[in-house]
């Protein structure tokens, strides 16, 4: 049987699933005109004191989601 985790960030009374930063990383990346076949890695960095997700796609882009 494989384990199952789960991963949250806490902060301030706020919780989100880190599932769902990354589900939200790719809706950005499909929002800009690419397929998610395209997207080899994402690098995300929670900055929950900003309430916000940076992240980096395929070493090259990079903005931000507000959490």
């Amino acid at each position: 049987m494989a384990m199952k985790a789960n991963v949250y960030v806490e902060y301030q009374g706020k919780q989100v699933a880190c599932k769902d930063i990354l589900a939200e990383a790719k809706k950005v990346w499909v929002s800009e005109g690419n397929k998610v076949k395209d997207l080899k890695n994402v690098d995300l960095y929670v900055k929950p004191e900003e309430n916000a997700v940076y992240y980096v796609f395929n070493e090259d882009e990079s903005g931000k989601i507000e959490l």
